[in-house]
């Protein structure tokens, strides 16, 4: 499949990136050359290859799921709070970003 220097120029447009008129047709060459090596890709005879989820076959250890902190019984806010630019009543105080 090969792409022209319009179609990497409608692209650029469409997608909002600013490219130089004498980048589109290093672009459309390259962009050609991907989609050519993705038709070769569609070549390969991968029947009775069964499908990979991950290149890794490993177990990953599961932990037990316990609660190790008091976050419940009231902790220690001041702490929590601490660092914090702006509090009030042990929460962090933010600016509104909803109109």
């Amino acid at each position: 499949m090969s792409i022209d220097k319009e179609t990497v120029r409608k692209v650029a447009k469409l997608a909002r990136i600013a490219e130089p008129e004498e980048r589109l047709e290093p672009l459309a060459r390259e962009l050609s050359g991907i989609l050519d090596w993705i038709e070769m890709l569609q070549e390969v005879d991968v029947e009775g290859v069964e499908a990979m989820a991950s290149t890794v076959e490993a177990q990953l250890p599961m932990r037990e799921d316990v609660l190790t902190h008091d976050y419940t019984g009231g902790g220690k806010p001041e702490d929590i709070v601490a660092n914090a630019p702006k509090t009030e009543d042990h929460f962090f105080v933010v600016p509104k970003v909803v109109e």
